[in-house]
């Protein structure tokens, strides 16, 4: 409309210059100037700058004609939203065991071949390391020095109790011997047949062994307690000492490689004479029967991912439950990563690294208004959208507010009427514009 009005105005300053050209052809007259005829062209060149400068503006800025197919165009209807999303997850071992080098060395053989069955205890790959057996050989020699010389403080220990029993035993015969003899010398004594003095001798000496006695006996207990806490002492040292000597011995264990459990070698890429360093990973044994996914999800969705929610996948006709068991907190390139388990049972002839197909359950399903899925939401955030009018020749530019989405449809929270019509194809060519004029 706004082209036919600029070239009607174009038309009429034509033939109101071809007039001027006529009525040069004529003789000329002497007559009034033509003010009213210029005001009037330059009435309708302004009018004509006036309208071009606002079809300008309307075409690049504000509004935009488009054709009809270029677009889609859905309807907004009451159904069921189920919240769930698709995710794309791999197949992975349950239970995983990787195999590192507790001892560094050099590889002598290779006793297994990676992607094979191992058995536990099974033999894997033997290690050298020469300064590692002279350290073992130096250790076991000074704890079994260290063990002798405990064994001779015990040994001494135990003496010292022996002669504190030969003293008590020699003591209590001196006693039991001049108890005797004083008995005996005090009768003769009450007799006249000897002298004071021996018998105060023989009493004196009976009292020496018998204070004698007393103090043995004290010195025996108190030797005694110190002996039982000397010897505990001992006795665990010696204990941590054949500890120690046990882990000497298994470093030289450690350097002969064994499956710690029953499963699949896998990443086991090791070759005679290669080096081994302390701690380095050389493979890893996958249990060959259980499996569980991992998958990948928009860190869109972190919020509303948690422990023991459900998801499903269907395999030859069979769906197959599984619930969350691990969630990892890093995002990474817009996602985060979960690990889902098989509740019962598994499918049959899965694989590990294989991709399958994932629905996971975000919420019960709940009857709102829906607008199909579309490549807008990722133009708009889903803050606004294109609502085309009844008739069907335009669209407008409208705020709304929408919610939970999965890969068929978004739910409407505010802003769209059940009924109405939307543009849900991609608004990248026409993302500025707050009006789109629809050609059929």
């Amino acid at each position: 409309m706004v082209s036919e009005l600029c070239q009607q105005a174009i038309t009429n300053i034509s033939f109101t210059l071809q007039l001027e050209v006529n009525d040069m052809d004529r003789k000329i007259e002497r007559k009034a100037k033509p003010w009213g005829k210029i005001a009037f062209i330059v009435l309708i060149i302004a009018s004509v700058a006036v309208i071009s400068k606002l079809y300008s503006a309307q075409t690049s800025g504000k509004s935009l004609a488009i054709e009809q197919q270029n677009i889609t165009v859905s309807k907004v209807s009451y159904g069921t939203f189920e919240d769930f999303i698709p995710i794309r997850s791999k197949v992975t071992p349950l239970k995983t065991v990787y195999l590192d080098a507790v001892e560094g060395g050099r590889v002598e053989k290779v006793l297994i071949e990676d992607g094979a069955m191992v058995e536990q205890g099974q033999a894997i790959v033997q290690l050298s390391n020469t300064q590692l057996q002279l350290d073992v050989m130096r250790n076991e020699a000074a704890v079994t020095e260290q063990l002798n010389n405990m064994r001779s403080i015990e040994l001494s220990l135990e003496q010292n109790k022996l002669s504190h029993k030969r003293n008590l035993i020699e003591i209590d015969y001196q006693i039991k011997r001049l108890t005797r003899q004083v008995q005996r010398e005090r009768v003769v004594f009450e007799k006249g047949s000897i002298s004071d003095n021996a018998l105060r001798e023989n009493e004196d000496l009976l009292e020496y062994y018998i204070n004698r006695r007393q103090v043995t006996l004290e010195s025996q207990e108190t030797d005694a307690l110190m002996q039982a806490q000397q010897l505990q002492f001992l006795q665990e040292t010696g204990h941590r000492l054949e500890e120690s000597l046990q882990f000497a011995r298994a470093n030289m264990d450690n350097l002969n490689m064994k499956a710690p459990v029953v499963g699949k070698l896998s990443g086991f890429n090791i070759e005679v004479g290669q080096s081994i360093q302390r701690g380095e990973r050389i493979g890893q044994i996958d249990d060959p029967s259980s499996f569980k996914l991992q998958a990948m999800v928009d860190e869109f969705y972190l919020e509303r991912v948690d422990l023991g929610q459900i998801a499903t996948i269907t395999r030859n006709g069979t769906n197959y439950g599984l619930t969350i068991a691990k969630i990892y907190p890093q995002v990474n390139n817009g996602q985060f990563r979960i690990d889902l388990t098989f509740d019962e049972n598994q499918p049959s002839g899965i694989r590990r690294g294989q991709s399958l197909q994932t629905k996971l359950t975000l919420g019960d399903p709940s009857h709102v208004a829906l607008i199909p899925n579309g490549a807008f939401y990722q133009d708009t955030g889903g803050s606004w959208i294109f609502v085309v009018s009844q008739d069907g020749e335009h669209a407008v530019k409208r705020a709304v507010k929408l919610g939970r989405r999965n890969n068929r449809f978004i739910e409407v929270i505010e802003g769209l009427e059940v009924g109405e019509q939307v543009i849900t194809s991609p608004y990248s060519s026409f993302i500025d514009m707050s009006r789109l004029n629809l050609k059929s």
